[in-house]
């Protein structure tokens, strides 16, 4: 009530924002908190100069998400608090520090459907794209967005294929400049599933993205989501072009039927990924010649293989 009776006071939102925050370790005060999100992130669009109390304001959005995820707590949250965090993305987009904060922030929110539903409307994707770009180099602000992008891609009630089209080159190259850091690979593969489910990637880009996935399974075999949600995102591009096939067979670093079977074989007790696995071989076997190839490499064993080891599946 104190906050709300003087948004245009910088310092009572300040203090608000503070005397909120003391609250943060008492866990009987936590269902008063998860009520204060709007007041908070509208306090930090009316002061959208002062980058104190966006910097207090993102914190103690942060502490109230975290228990909320913690406890089981999905929070919805409405048009207008995605708009105000979309103000804040726009007025501090060059402030790499502070953008690495915001970004998990935005990627905590996007965790709710109802709430990555509301960031879609306001039409963050272009920023989270631009963001990107500039912070290529930053772990920490690729995990975070690339995250974000798989809630909003993976709608499907999607009515942005443009803009989702041109988040495929941008997360490629996230992938690729991380493809060593198994975190940030994981959440770029999840994406790129994500956007080659809607139809995003065009003909001429499904043969370098199948290489570059293939890459990042070669780089990090021991993730077993990273290994799922790339097979997925592989099968995703096989069922859109029949280059993304001849891809996998044909890649320059190794045969990809080869890597599906040590991928298997090292997550063999994982249905995730035999799933993933074989959702890929499906959608290869839809071209004759393929099926050829892949029956020349012995793929029967690997389906038997599995059969036996997930019967009732």
């Amino acid at each position: 009530d104190f906050m709300q009776a003087s948004w245009d006071v910088e310092e009572v939102q300040a203090k608000g924002i503070q005397h909120l925050a003391s609250f943060v370790k008492d866990k009987s005060a936590f269902p008063c908190l998860l009520k204060c999100t709007e007041v908070v992130t509208r306090a930090m669009k009316s002061h959208i100069d002062s980058l104190d109390l966006h910097i207090e304001g993102c914190t103690l959005l942060l502490e109230i998400l975290s228990q909320a995820l913690e406890q089981g707590v999905m929070m919805a949250l409405d048009e207008c608090v995605a708009s105000c965090l979309l103000h804040t993305v726009r007025k501090h987009s060059e402030n790499e520090e502070f953008l690495s904060s915001l970004c998990t922030l935005l990627m905590m929110v996007s965790a709710s459907e109802v709430a990555a539903e509301n960031l879609r409307k306001v039409g963050i994707i272009p920023d989270l794209l631009s963001i990107l770009s500039r912070f290529l180099h930053n772990d920490e602000i690729c995990f975070s967005c690339c995250a974000v992008l798989w809630s909003l891609a993976v709608s499907e009630n999607n009515g942005d294929q443009a803009v989702l089209e041109s988040a495929v080159p941008v997360t490629s190259a996230v992938l690729q400049k991380h493809l060593q850091n198994g975190v940030v690979a994981e959440s770029a593969c999840s994406a790129l599933w994500a956007l080659s489910l809607q139809g995003c990637v065009t003909d001429s880009d499904c043969e370098p993205t199948a290489a570059l996935l293939l890459d990042a399974l070669r780089m990090n075999p021991e993730r077993a989501v990273l290994v799922k949600n790339g097979c997925l995102a592989l099968a995703s591009l096989v069922r859109l072009s029949e280059t993304a096939a001849f891809a996998i067979l044909l890649d320059s670093k190794g045969s990809g039927i080869e890597l599906i079977k040590d991928e298997y074989h090292l997550h063999f007790d994982e249905p995730g990924v035999a799933e993933a696995l074989c959702l890929l071989m499906n959608e290869m076997v839809q071209y004759d010649e393929v099926m050829l190839d892949m029956r020349s490499q012995k793929m029967e064993k690997l389906l038997s293989e599995i059969k036996l080891q997930f019967p009732f599946s």
